[in-house]
């Protein structure tokens, strides 16, 4: 084998295991949260920026910002997966995507003792992970058609 294959397959070895050993390990991002309204300590059952028009398009805005920090090395650019991660496009939206978005960043997700998704709730506020919510339904299959 020569050395560029060598270095190649090398290279694609490393990676693999970054991807593997990368999920799960967060270096969590500041989140600018100028404007939205405080939503206090006790986590709400329905993400409140859906039906406060005047808070939901700055919340769209923080959203996709924190998301673009905070989750798309796991979930992918736009909400699109690679495959590492759930493609968050296809998260339902309205009250029962909340209900599975909010147990999912609340508590993580675990398997076999292995972290495939850090607590988030225990690195963001309340409120940018309900403006990451806000964001996600904007690019989410049911609103986009797809």
């Amino acid at each position: 084998m020569n050395i560029k294959v060598r270095i190649m397959a090398s290279m694609a070895l490393l990676g693999c295991s970054l991807v593997a050993h990368g999920h799960g390990n967060v270096t969590p991002q500041g989140v600018d949260l100028r404007g939205l309204e405080p939503l206090g300590e006790e986590w709400l059952d329905v993400n409140p920026y859906r039906e406060d028009h005047e808070q939901h398009e700055l919340a769209v805005d923080i959203g996709s910002s924190a998301y673009n920090q905070n989750c798309a090395a796991c979930h992918g650019l736009e909400a699109k997966s690679g495959g590492i991660a759930p493609d968050l496009r296809e998260l339902e939206n309205g009250d029962y995507g909340d209900e599975w978005y909010k147990e999912r960043v609340v508590n993580g997700s675990v398997r076999n003792g292995r972290v495939l998704m850090p607590k988030m709730a225990d690195f963001l506020s309340q409120e940018a992970l309900w403006a990451i919510r806000a964001w996600l339904e904007t690019v989410s299959m049911e609103t986009t058609g797809q």
